[in-house]
């Protein structure tokens, strides 16, 4: 993996949970808050990610400056068309510094802490007036949002348990204990395509470009310095490293249960040839993909807990007694692992939503 979804906290638990041996979940919690060996980061497609902390210098670099731009710019314009500040940027700058001061010399402060202390994050600008969605939406957490994606703080430690979020800021030179080491964007975005053929290719342009978050002209650029063989991907034009054409061996059958947002189920923008027609039942109006059970590399169904926490599949076809077989142990196996606890997952599938 290049990395786990972090949007929804207890994904990053699972994720780790579907592909590691024995994981509990103080290994994961090390990990994140002692070790902080993996580091929360808000990267490609303006999305919450897990990264391993030796891979944030190339992260920052290939996506998090070009999502702290973008913020940056909608949050000056937004402030002044609502006239909160006359000079937008000026009252970021301003607000970004003092932000930094409270979190100095390792200080971890919450998102209500650091609106208490600093007037500067006062205010709230409306959005989508007239519609039932519409509301005001405050400005501070924008601003954190701004200073996360830069790379200057972090989400450092959770006062919730594994499956909530509860997160306090602090300085991410204090959490590392050094700066993210700068990197030329395209060599980063490079490295980061790389990365990607690693672990998902083959695949197409577009399954790149969308999961980078990126255009295609970056990713063309990349897969040219890579030299990346074009090969044949179900009649489309896909890519592999060089060093990766030869074939694999089929790997046995196997039974996986991913949570909302794995890696796995999020990682191409073509999703048919392991999807098939399960999207409406799956994944969200906003692409967000719920629990998945596998089989055989294939999406067959979804799985969700009941109200004593027990893990229940949610089957789409038939996958033969074998097949069913090896879910009920992985779903008895997971059901071991929650330990009585439930997750409420924050983006649920239509499947679970409608069975639930």
């Amino acid at each position: 993996m290049v990395c786990l979804h972090g949007t929804d906290p207890a994904t990053v638990y699972l994720s780790a949970w579907a592909r590691v041996d024995n994981l509990t979940r103080p290994h994961v919690e090390r990990a994140l808050y002692v070790d902080r060996s993996l580091v929360k980061h808000l990267a490609m497609r303006r999305t919450l990610f897990v990264f391993p902390r030796e891979a944030l210098s190339t992260a920052q670099a290939a996506a998090s400056d070009r999502v702290a731009k973008g913020e940056q710019r909608r949050l000056i314009a937004d402030v002044e068309s609502a006239g909160l500040h006359r000079n937008g940027a000026h009252w970021l700058a301003e607000a970004g510094g003092q932000v930094l001061a409270a979190l100095s010399d390792g200080r971890e402060a919450t998102s209500t802490q650091l609106r208490e202390s600093i007037p500067l994050l006062e205010g709230s600008i409306m959005y989508g007036e007239g519609k039932s969605w519409g509301g005001q939406q405050p400005i501070g957490p924008r601003v954190l949002t701004t200073l996360s994606a830069a790379g200057r703080i972090v989400r450092g430690s959770n006062d919730g348990g594994w499956n909530v979020s509860r997160h306090r800021w602090t300085a991410m030179a204090s959490w590392l204990g050094h700066e993210i080491a700068p990197r030329a964007e395209a060599e980063a975005v490079a490295s980061l395509v790389e990365w990607w053929l690693r672990a998902f290719g083959p695949g197409t342009a577009a399954d790149i470009r969308w999961w980078l978050g990126s255009t295609l002209t970056a990713v063309r650029r990349a897969l040219a310095e890579l030299g990346a063989i074009e090969v044949d991907v179900d009649g489309q034009s896909g890519f592999v490293l060089s060093d990766d054409v030869e074939a694999t061996v089929s790997p046995e059958p196997w039974a996986a249960l991913l949570p909302p947002l794995d890696p796995t189920t999020m990682g191409w923008f073509e999703r048919e040839w392991y999807l098939g027609p399960y999207k409406p039942q799956l994944f969200d109006a906003r692409g967000n993909a719920g629990p998945t059970a596998w089989w055989d590399g294939r999406i067959v169904g979804g799985w969700r807990q009941s109200g004593t926490g027990e893990v229940v599949l949610q089957m789409l076809e038939d996958v033969g007694s074998e097949g069913l077989r090896a879910l009920e142990d992985e779903a008895a196996r997971l059901t071991e692992w929650f330990g009585g606890a439930r997750v409420l997952p924050r983006f649920p599938s239509p499947l679970s939503k409608a069975t639930a």
